[in-house]
């Protein structure tokens, strides 16, 4: 065998080699219960499957549901093989790819938002652009002193991307993000 085919010890490798990867959001409704988060990225991680953007809440309070949001990469069989394996995890309930839905109804992606707390610092001239530019972002000021912002930023990841970018330069000296929240389009429900 080549050494550039060589097994990786990723699920990556073993996709057909006409398949391309491609990033697809998944959303995964399971019990609110100990355990389950760490079944799901036990799964991932022992299979060799990237996660991109991991985030979980209780979205269903009485009957005690959470929902997983997934971003992750793969060729389409790959990415059916992720969604078999995780609907054989108890308790998960279902697991809906929300980008193969999206495409289905005519659409490009699913809804996709990221919040970002993002702090500045800097002193005179700095604080003046710095506070000019999150305007033109639409990022609001959370927290201010005479020598550092924070700011809350919402929109798509390549928004949140290009607002950090932006603020290196001008003193960009923390950034915490949510990971990214979906839904699809329309009346219908996960």
């Amino acid at each position: 065998m080549n050494a550039h085919l060589q097994p990786t010890g990723s699920a990556y490798f073993i996709a057909k080699e006409t398949q391309v990867a491609e990033s697809h959001t998944l959303s995964v409704l399971v019990d609110n219960e100990p355990g389950v988060l760490a079944r799901v990225i036990g799964l991932f991680s022992g299979r060799g499957y990237n996660i991109e953007s991991l985030t979980v809440s209780e979205t269903e309070h009485e009957s005690h549901l959470s929902r997983i949001t997934i971003v992750t990469r793969g060729t389409p069989s790959v990415l059916e093989q992720i969604k078999s394996q995780l609907e054989r995890i108890v308790p998960v309930h279902r697991v809906v790819d929300l980008t193969v839905r999206a495409k289905t109804m005519g659409q490009e992606r699913p809804i996709e938002r990221e919040v970002a707390l993002v702090k500045v610092t800097g002193s005179g001239e700095m604080r003046a652009e710095t506070l000019r530019l999150a305007d033109a972002f639409h990022a609001k000021v959370v927290d201010a002193t005479v020598d550092h912002f924070i700011f809350e930023i919402t929109g798509k990841s390549s928004k949140v991307d290009q607002f950090v970018a932006v603020m290196k330069p001008l003193g960009l000296s923390e950034v915490c993000r949510t990971g990214i929240a979906a839904m699809n389009r329309g009346p219908q429900g996960m």
